[in-house]
């Protein structure tokens, strides 16, 4: 095993679309993911792409929050599940495992499929954007498919945070990183920035929206607001849909 290299925002690795898994049972891909999972614990991440790993191939691993789901509800494998899969003895792979953000998710060539039109913005970091955290709107319930490191089909349902992270890895796997999702970028800072002036957001309403063109307009509808009582930036790597 091995802690990979995690390419950054500018790198080439992260702006093109990833090739299909042939065979996702291959002793290859098995080592590919050992190492994807040693280096998401070393950098605390809750997940992570293989083109951030300049890997070009649709591989996300993630983990969701033990709270949104049980492993019962969601067909999730625990971190030590997934190691007997890919290998019989992961140390980082034991450690993980423990993790209190839940059951680690093994997905190969992916699909997602939103359910419904309703978005819900949210915080969100990324391995590739180190240091900077963004607020970012996502289908708040999704479908996602693919196979497991054993060949077998996955489908499952996904809300919340758990929906959120699925579609921040995926995004990888199409050269998209979260700032592209994002509505403002007046939402995009430097965590350490964003903790000393903390921001609170609120959508626009639709008076404010028919207010007008103009930078006067726009000062008065600007939907960001700093205050002393904002509820706070998640940590750097681990609030949002982090490593991805």
């Amino acid at each position: 095993m091995a802690i990979l290299k995690i390419a950054k925002m500018g790198d080439p690795a992260l702006r093109t679309r990833a090739q299909e898994v042939e065979d996702p049972t291959a002793p290859p891909i098995h080592g590919l993911i050992r190492d994807m999972v040693e280096t998401m614990v070393d950098a605390g991440g809750a997940g992570l792409a293989a083109p951030q790993v300049h890997v070009p191939l649709r591989i996300v691993i993630f983990r969701q929050p033990t709270e949104n789901a049980t492993e019962d509800e969601t067909g999730d494998e625990t971190e030590d599940e997934a190691a007997d899969e890919t290998t019989d003895d992961s140390a980082a792979e034991e450690d993980a495992a423990e993790d209190k953000r839940g059951p680690l998710t093994i997905l190969i060539n992916p699909v997602v499929e939103p359910q419904g039109d309703e978005m819900i913005a949210d915080w969100e970091g990324c391995l590739s954007v180190p240091d900077m955290q963004g607020i970012v709107p996502r289908y708040a319930s999704i479908r996602y498919s693919g196979v497991g490191p054993d060949g077998e089909k996955i489908e499952r349902e996904a809300q919340g945070f758990h929906a959120r992270v699925v579609q921040h890895e995926c995004d990888h796997l199409d050269g998209i990183l979260y700032p592209q999702r994002m509505a403002d970028l007046r939402l995009l800072g430097f965590t350490d920035e964003l903790e000393r002036h903390p921001l609170e957001f609120a959508p626009e309403d639709d008076e404010q929206r028919d207010a007008g063109d103009g930078a006067a307009d726009a000062a008065e509808t600007v939907d960001v607001v700093e205050t002393a009582d904002a509820a706070g930036v998640p940590d750097s790597e681990g609030g949002g849909a982090s490593g991805a």
